[in-house]
């Protein structure tokens, strides 16, 4: 099975109305932590994506979407598709990953 990239595109500087609100390098960091404890690590990737420095093309396009819509970031995305706009919410990320694929590891 390909692993599901996961990307979370943000800045380093922290919105004005995001004060006490984790960045989004802290937030990618976070959520890679809380799915490696969920699934196999080698189901997923996760990845953060500067909006102001793009790896790719593609990475480009999206962040420039991010930054023409006024998206709240982090944003959270998986094939393409917005999962979590802002603060994700970890059972809705849950839902989201499950209904690609990923299965949860059962703890015995």
């Amino acid at each position: 099975m390909k692993k599901l990239e996961i990307l979370v595109y943000g800045a380093e500087t922290i919105c004005a109305s995001c004060v006490n609100a984790p960045s989004s390098i802290e937030t990618a960091s976070w959520l890679e932590a809380a799915l490696r404890r969920r699934y196999d690590a080698n189901q997923f990737v996760v990845r953060y994506v500067d909006i102001y420095n793009p790896n790719s093309e593609e990475e480009r396009k999206f962040a420039q979407r991010v930054i023409d819509e006024d998206l709240w970031y982090p944003v959270v995305v998986v094939d393409d598709q917005i999962i979590s706009e802002g603060n994700p919410q970890l059972k809705l990320v849950y839902q989201e990953l499950e209904n690609r694929g990923l299965s949860a590891i059962s703890i015995r």
